[in-house]
């Protein structure tokens, strides 16, 4: 009996002693929401939490990856000093300059010209445009690609790395290791472009056998291009068939919706910037980049090759202002977060918002909602249901307070996925790119975001919101505080775990 007490006594001390320790040690540098969260599951269950806030707990890198991160984000200043923050032929409202120069001292990299030819909404039509510039290539093809998988619909596009290569371009490939690996064929897929000569890396791997073991929930999330340093292609599409090789989404009919935008110009620098840095971080191999033109003094830098970009056009019509913004768990300042609730504070008649997984956090809910009060018309565009259920429940659970600001929340008719991520300010400035409105996109998966004024990918832009407005039905604000008690529940305890970061 004394030996039962005594084993009890000693767990009921370390229970307490556990709790008192993650009092003070979990809210360190934590958003109060996410401290929240892990503190309730570590005082109510606290052997399991400790071990998931072991596992999963820091919203950062660390180690040998953080080590090669930090060098890796030293390559993207490399031959920018001399580039203004933004172009000379455009003159940016205070606001927004500020924000440029925010972006700035958070990812290196400046405002720069980029040359617009087409954003795409078309899902077969943007894996075609792709695979018909990888047919042009003459040097080299950069790709780097959340999901991949060869199937049906994009056959032709590993069809035209292959040839690439039969012609002597250098094809590499950069695929997200947990994103990708549940799809059919993945291990032959591997096989096949090695085969082909295609050199490739997976991104964040999770290997234990090999030695590689890092955080699991970690993704690089980012969609991009680069071909021969000349054109680069961006956006949210991964490269798959549109219903992601379910059988269940082809009954349903469930497809994803996306949009890219193909680039040339000095922005292709910045892409080819956030390729090498993702390249170097999982191969250790630096590649050169191309300048976004030529250094004053004409001396040239290690690393960096000539710009291939040609003079400078004016800023207007097809050529635009545009900032790439890179982001991820590399970045401890959440690059992506500051300049989205920066944009927001700036908009003073309309602010539109796509996005198919909308869970933001305390900043992010407050420029939204600030900017309905000061009478912008704000609008949100999400799926009628999103294709995962945890998710559809913490992103519902945020539309109340949404609706009681006055935001017109619309939603894309189920079985369709709006994948799309774009927002514009006053139809003036524009982002698109791969980072959705969660928390999971500001601090666990690496992103990049476009940033553009002064051109037409905004009138683009414009035009694909308008056809999902036409497309979605209005949220009732009279009826949804009927839901039933069921789903409320659901979403309250989905918006909890969503915070678990």
């Amino acid at each position: 009996m004394n030996g039962v007490f005594v084993a009890t006594t000693v767990l009921i001390v370390i229970e307490y002693i556990i709790k008192i320790i993650a009092i003070g040690v979990v809210p360190e540098n934590r958003r109060p929401s996410s401290s929240m969260a892990w503190l309730l599951l570590i005082l109510f269950v606290p052997v399991v939490g400790v071990v998931f806030f072991v596992m999963i707990g820091s919203p950062y890198v660390t180690g040998r990856r953080a080590q090669i991160q930090a060098e890796a984000n030293e390559l993207l200043k490399t031959g920018v000093e001399s580039v203004p923050n933004a172009p000379e032929s455009v003159e940016l409202p205070s606001g927004l300059a500020g924000v440029v120069e925010l972006s700035r001292s958070l990812t290196a990299l400046p405002m720069v010209t980029g040359v617009n030819h087409g954003v795409v909404m078309d899902y077969q039509e943007s894996i075609d445009r792709m695979t018909r510039l990888v047919e042009a290539a003459t040097d080299y093809v950069h790709v780097e690609i959340y999901i991949m998988a060869r199937d049906a619909t994009t056959e032709g596009f590993f069809t035209a790395l292959e040839n690439a290569v039969k012609r002597g371009v250098k094809v590499r490939v950069l695929l997200d290791h947990i994103g990708s690996r549940k799809y059919p064929g993945f291990h032959q897929f591997l096989k096949d472009m090695t085969a082909a000569g295609i050199s490739w890396y997976l991104m964040m791997p999770f290997l234990p056998l090999q030695g590689k073991v890092r955080r699991i929930d970690l993704r690089n999330h980012r969609k991009l291009m680069v071909v021969d340093g000349r054109v680069a292609v961006m956006g949210s599409q991964n490269m798959i068939e549109a219903p992601y090789e379910s059988a269940k989404n082809q009954q349903l009919g469930r497809r994803w919706n996306d949009i890219t935008v193909e680039l040339t110009g000095e922005i292709v620098s910045s892409l080819e910037a956030v390729f090498v840095v993702d390249w170097y971080t999982e191969s250790g191999e630096v590649l050169d980049m191309h300048a976004y033109r030529a250094p004053d003094d004409g001396e040239p830098i290690e690393r960096l090759l000539p710009a291939l970009h040609g003079p400078q056009r004016p800023v207007g019509g097809e050529v635009n202002a545009v900032q790439l913004i890179p982001s991820g768990p590399g970045f401890r300042t959440g690059p992506n977060l500051r300049v989205f609730n920066s944009l927001m504070y700036l908009a003073t008649r309309r602010l539109a918002i796509v996005s198919p997984y909308f869970v933001p956090d305390e900043s992010l809910l407050a420029a939204i909602t600030t900017a309905a009060f000061r009478g912008v018309a704000v609008e949100l565009y999400v799926s009628e249901v999103a294709d995962q259920f945890a998710v559809d429940r913490a992103q519902s659970s945020y539309y109340q307070a949404l609706l009681d600001a006055g935001v017109t929340i619309y939603r894309y008719p189920a079985p369709q996925v709006l994948h799309t991520k774009c927002f514009l300010i006053d139809d003036e400035i524009a982002i698109l790119g791969s980072s959705n409105m969660d928390m999971r996109s500001f601090g666990l998966d690496y992103e990049i975001s476009l940033l553009a004024y002064g051109g037409d990918i905004v009138d683009d832009l414009r035009e694909i919101i308008a056809a999902y407005a036409a497309a979605s039905s209005v949220l009732d604000a009279e009826q949804w505080p009927k839901r039933s008690l069921r789903r409320r529940y659901a979403e309250s305890v989905m918006r909890l775990t969503s915070a678990l970061q």
